[in-house]
């Protein structure tokens, strides 16, 4: 495995119950020591693995579950093929029960199948389960979701919400990389990707530095967080995160939520216009386009709309729910053409 000499900033004694604005509003990722500590799962699961298992089964209402597979050659890499046509496990809905039965089953074997449960709402297949095992997120309408799996390795990729990410059940290694390392991380494609999110082709723990020697550079700004059960992660919008759960089994429970108002849309819906509107351009027509985008979206806020009265800057004013239907219903007619 590469070494990585950053450790993300950690912080304890965070009431799960008034987590500080600061926090949830971070620039960078965060290790909240101790933040699950008490949750009843987590109880169960230091007096025994099983014991933490058999209370989630106790809440499962029998909705099938996303269930990934791989065989033991994986080693719990779930990745592309080696021509990249698809993918090195299989993919499946299933009954939670017979999954946790398997889970127990191989727990000690060396080469073990891979498999992991993920991306499962907790609200609809585990009613009840946040009656007793929760964080106070009310106000950002957070999607609550639980992976559920053994040995597995998770290829660094970017969430587009913020992100508490809750250490249940094992132990699990996050490495982080700054937004801006995007072009020093060999990112496969936009369409074919493992679970909707494009991904990093490097393999952390054996990086090719003959194929892809930019990476050492994205690995002088990564960091590191291994949480414990009862730790948890805030991990900041778009900041890229491989993750690895390290033992025969591991469940972890996340909160998921937008930075913005849902009605603002998908930033990667404006990148996938960008890509077939702007992309094939001549070389000094995308150099004008960048510009016009660093002067309308990305520049810092100052005094560019004070030429212009307030009661007409329209689009370039703030978008409020009214506006931003407006723009959306204009977008597709014109995509219709």
């Amino acid at each position: 495995m590469v070494s990585v000499d950053t450790s993300v900033e950690q912080v304890s004694g965070v009431d799960p119950a008034a987590i500080p604005s600061e926090i949830l509003n971070s620039s960078k990722p965060l290790v909240l020591r101790g933040l699950v500590s008490e949750w009843p799962v987590v109880k169960e699961g230091r007096r025994h693995s099983h014991r933490a298992l058999a209370q989630i089964r106790s809440y499962y209402r029998s909705k099938p579950v996303a269930l990934f597979l791989g065989d033991p050659e994986i080693d719990g890499r779930f990745f592309y093929n080696k021509d990249m046509t698809g993918f090195n496990f299989d993919h499946m809905q299933s009954d939670l029960c017979p999954v946790l039965d398997k889970l127990v089953a191989i727990e000690g074997e060396a080469d073990a199948m891979s498999l992991y449960v993920g991306s499962t709402a907790v609200d609809s297949t585990l009613p009840g389960f946040r009656e007793h095992n929760d964080l106070n997120l009310t106000e950002r309408n957070p999607l609550v979701s639980i992976w559920i799996g053994n040995r597995s390795r998770i290829a660094t990729h970017f969430d587009y919400p913020a992100n508490i990410a809750c250490c249940i059940l094992g132990r699990r290694r996050f490495t982080l990389f700054p937004p801006e390392q995007i072009s020093n991380l060999y990112l496969g494609p936009l369409e074919l990707t493992p679970a909707g999110q494009q991904i990093s082709l490097v393999d952390l723990l054996d990086p090719d530095f003959d194929r892809y020697p930019k990476f050492a550079e994205a690995l002088k700004a990564a960091s590191m967080a291994e949480l414990e059960p009862g730790d948890a992660l805030f991990l900041p919008s778009t900041w890229w995160h491989h993750v690895e759960a390290l033992e025969a089994i591991n469940v972890l429970v996340n909160y998921w939520w937008n930075p913005l108002p849902q009605y603002l849309g998908y930033p990667a819906d404006a990148l996938t216009h960008a890509i077939f509107s702007i992309k094939e351009l001549p070389v000094e027509q995308r150099r004008a386009w960048r510009a016009y985008f660093d002067y309308y979206v990305f520049g810092e806020p100052d005094n560019r709309l004070a030429h212009i009265p307030e009661d007409v800057r329209g689009r370039l004013d703030r978008i409020d729910e009214l506006t931003a239907r407006k723009l959306r219903a204009e977008l597709l007619n014109r995509l219709k053409q």
